[in-house]
């Protein structure tokens, strides 16, 4: 066959691709690889969290080994998380998100305490390895926010191409087997209000009503 005569061919094909891409054809997997790029952030932030750990506690295990089971609680909380299984299915597998964001609420929970303990060691709080350690972690924290907030932002943008048309369309008929990603969502912890009480503080007395006033005559 000529050139000529293929030529007006490869304009039609040529023209239904600029068609199909002008109807979002390519939009399902450019969105599907965003969140998935955004989860890959969300697991180095974790990482980096788990990297620091052992020398947080080991640093706090030298001037508070009475706290033994703080301590404790910790290293397990980090092996729980560090053994969940993840990988690219987990953010459309609802049951294996939860059990992989529970494992890291509860890690999130004893290193809290963690910290919360070396306001009792003022050793500790002076060390500058703690003290590096300490900033290093908040650090992390801060990053784990900001991932999770951009990982949710590009599951509810790809989750939206999916039940929106024309992408709709699409997952339909040529991506059936693409599934919506599931958020993060906040932890019951961080939707109760904190109890805030003091040692040897009496319960408040109740409020004694006002006299009533005379009426006027």
């Amino acid at each position: 066959m000529s050139i000529s005569k293929s030529f007006p061919k490869l304009l039609v094909a040529f023209g239904l691709v600029l068609a199909l891409a002008g109807c979002g054809v390519n939009t399902i997997p450019t969105k599907d690889q965003a969140v998935k790029a955004r989860w890959a952030d969300v697991q180095a932030a974790y990482q980096r969290r788990n990297d620091l750990i052992p020398n947080l506690v080991a640093t706090v295990a030298g001037y508070a080994a009475q706290e033994k089971s703080v301590l404790v609680q910790v290293t397990q909380a980090r092996a729980q998380a560090t053994h969940v299984s993840i990988n690219a299915s987990t953010i459309t597998d609802p049951a294996a998100f939860a059990k992989f964001q529970a494992a890291q609420d509860q890690l999130s929970g004893v290193l809290g305490r963690l910290m919360a303990i070396s306001e009792n060691y003022p050793d500790l709080k002076s060390n500058q390895n703690f003290l590096a350690l300490q900033s290093q972690l908040e650090g992390t924290e801060n990053r784990i926010e900001i991932a999770r907030r951009d990982y949710n932002s590009a599951v509810q943008d790809y989750n939206t191409e999916l039940v929106t048309i024309p992408g709709s369309l699409w997952a339909a008929t040529l991506y059936k087997s693409y599934k919506q990603a599931v958020p993060f969502a906040a932890s019951a912890a961080s939707q109760n209000a904190p109890v805030v009480s003091f040692p040897g503080a009496s319960a408040p007395a109740p409020a004694v009503p006002a006299p009533a006033q005379p009426a006027n005559p």
